[in-house]
């Protein structure tokens, strides 16, 4: 993979330090379509269902005798179209690359199903883990024949193989899908150190960082390392940036510097695929 060509920001190598793997409260920002999409809505509602049974049958008079009713009629709808994008997508998996890539979506489906009521570390894992043993970690070029190519989940498990970013793109998506909040989930691209603790080589890597809380340091779940890790025991990566759909963060930045789509030409073709394929970021 490589760095995108064009500038983020004037940024000096001062700055770009492990704090830049840290977000603070004012990096927060409401994604206005985190749940204006129905697969992730399907997917989130459902852990919720029994709160707002709770809420709306303490509501008087008949309010809180229907609105129980509706809430499980558009739960119900929400998972039934839901459903039917992921079926696509199962579709298109069969049409575009076979047999494999058929039981690669079945088993991921699955993956879903039975991790949708975990607790967001055990689902942390449980993607991490499915998508590091299930596929290859081969180059753009061998895959794709291009220097730089950011797949969709479905072009990744349709090859049973990517590098660092796909690995990044389909863990971050599978989570939302599972009901983690996009603001704890990033897209983090950095300079990996390889050769020994001594070493001055690197190359251009992407990893997921998963930030419990806006104050913490993340958790870096990578193609490359089997285990999940907090940031601070992964001194062979230098942060450069990071992103989601929500914002593009540079550093130790705690604002957003600009439209991650807007600047970031790969993530707006791979977001507008997912769309085609059924997923919406």
């Amino acid at each position: 993979m490589r760095l995108p060509h064009t500038p983020l920001t004037q940024v000096s190598h001062e700055i770009i330090t492990c704090s830049g793997f840290r977000v603070h409260n004012s990096c927060k920002k409401l994604e206005s379509d985190t749940f204006g999409t129905l697969i992730q809505f399907a997917y989130k509602l459902s852990p919720m269902v029994s709160a707002f049974l709770s809420c709306f049958s303490a509501l008087p008079g008949r309010v809180g005798a229907w609105m129980p009713a509706v809430v499980l009629a558009l739960t119900a709808w929400s998972f039934s179209v839901a459903q039917n994008q992921l079926d696509k997508m199962q579709a298109l998996a069969q049409e575009r690359y076979g047999a494999a890539a058929l039981e690669s979506v079945v088993m991921w489906r699955k993956l879903m199903e039975e991790a949708r009521n975990l607790s967001e570390d055990e689902k942390l894992k449980t993607v991490n883990v499915f998508f590091n043993r299930r596929m290859r970690y081969v180059s753009d070029q061998d895959v794709w024949g291009q220097t730089d190519y950011w797949a969709s989940p479905l072009e990744f498990m349709g090859k049973s193989a990517g590098d660092c970013e796909d690995y990044a793109i389909a863990k971050y998506m599978t989570l939302q899908m599972l009901g983690v909040p996009a603001e704890k989930l990033r897209m983090i691209y950095v300079r990996a150190r390889f050769g020994g603790p001594g070493s001055t080589n690197s190359e251009a890597h992407m990893v997921l960082g998963y930030y419990a809380t806006p104050n913490e340091e993340p958790l870096i779940l990578d193609s490359l390392v089997g285990s999940i890790r907090p940031a601070a025991s992964r001194t062979d990566l230098m942060p450069v940036f990071s992103f989601n759909t929500q914002g593009l963060w540079v550093g130790g930045a705690t604002s957003s510097a600009a439209d991650p789509t807007a600047r970031l030409s790969q993530w707006r073709a791979v977001i507008e695929r997912m769309k085609q394929e059924g997923l919406h970021p």
